[in-house]
C-alpha cells in the first residue's frame, strides 16, 4: 500500500512535475505476468524513476546496505526501501549469489516484474560495463522475457555522492522483450549464460548510446580506488603499495573471476 501511496499521491506527482521524466517503449511492458526489467545503472535515482514511469509495480533487488544504514539519512533510506517492499540482497558473492537468485525467482513466480541491474553496481564513469550472468539464469529458470531498459541522464541529475538531485529532465527507454526460450533447460551451461547476458548488454548499449567496456564495473572501481591511493601515497612520499578497497563485487554471477577466464 505504501508503494502505491508513494507513487501516486506523495512522491510521484512531485517528481513528475519537477523532473518531467520521458519514457519510450512503455508498450513493451506486459500488462500482466512476470518479466525481468534489466537496466543500466547510472544513479541511485534509477530505482526511483523506472518504477515511476511503469504502471505496474516493479520490485528491485537492492544491496543490503540500503536496509541497514545509520544516521538520519541511513535510517530514512532503509525505511523507504522496506516500506516500498524492495528486497535486500547480499553482494558478497558465493552463497549470497544463490540466495539473491532464489529471491528474484520468488518475485517472478508470483507473476510480478523484477528490476535488476546486470552490471551489479553503478557505473563509475557513465560507461556501460560487463553484465553479470545471474540475470540470464533467472530468465531461464523462471521462463520469462527480459526487457532491456536504458536510463538516460540520471547520472547527470544525481551523480554518485550527491544526495539532492539537480533539477533536469531524465528519460527511460524500454526495448522490446528478449525471448530466450530457445535455451530452455540450459541454465547450468555457463557459455549459454554468458551469451544471453552479452545479448542483453548489447541491447542496453544500443538503447542507451553508452560506450561499452568489457570488464566488470566493480573491478573498474577497484582499479580507480587503487590508482587514487597510489597517487596519494606518491604525493605524500610513501612507498607502501596501494591497497584495493573498492566496492565488493556484486552478486548474481556464476562465472569464475575474470582473471581465471582471461
Amino acid at each position: 500500500m505504501f508503494y502505491w501511496l508513494l507513487k501516486t499521491v506523495v512522491l510521484g506527482p512531485v517528481l513528475r512535475l519537477i523532473f518531467r521524466p520521458w519514457v519510450e517503449g512503455l508498450e513493451h511492458v506486459p500488462q500482466a505476468g512476470p518479466a525481468i526489467l534489466a537496466s543500466n545503472h547510472l544513479s541511485f535515482s534509477d530505482s526511483i524513476f523506472l518504477p515511476l514511469v511503469v504502471e505496474r509495480k516493479v520490485t528491485f533487488l537492492a544491496k543490503a546496505d540500503y536496509f541497514t544504514g545509520r544516521g538520519a539519512k541511513g535510517r530514512l533510506t532503509a525505511a523507504f526501501f522496506k516500506l516500498a517492499d524492495q528486497l535486500p540482497v547480499d553482494r558478497s558473492g558465493g552463497r549470497a549469489s544463490d540466495a539473491a537468485l532464489r529471491t528474484g525467482l520468488r518475485v517472478l513466480r508470483k507473476g510480478d516484474l523484477l528490476g535488476i541491474y546486470p552490471e551489479g553496481t553503478r557505473s563509475p564513469d557513465a560507461r556501460l560495463y560487463r553484465g553479470k550472468t545471474g540475470v540470464a539464469r533467472m530468465a531461464l529458470e523462471a521462463g520469462v522475457p527480459v526487457l532491456p531498459v536504458a536510463m538516460i541522464d540520471t547520472d547527470k541529475a544525481q551523480p554518485i555522492g550527491r544526495t539532492i538531485p539537480t533539477i533536469m529532465r531524465v528519460g527511460v527507454r524500454i526495448g522490446a522483450p528478449l525471448d530466450f526460450s530457445r535455451y530452455e533447460g540450459m541454465e547450468d551451461d555457463r557459455f549459454i549464460l554468458r551469451s544471453i547476458t552479452d545479448e542483453i548488454m548489447y541491447e542496453l548499449m544500443r538503447l542507451s548510446g553508452q560506450e561499452y567496456v568489457d570488464v566488470y564495473a566493480a573491478e573498474m572501481k577497484e582499479r580507480l580506488a587503487a590508482a587514487k591511493k597510489g597517487a596519494k601515497s606518491q604525493s605524500a612520499g610513501l612507498d607502501d603499495e596501494p591497497a584495493v578497497d573498492g566496492e565488493p563485487q556484486a552478486v548474481l554471477d556464476d562465472e569464475p573471476p575474470a582473471s581465471a577466464t582471461g
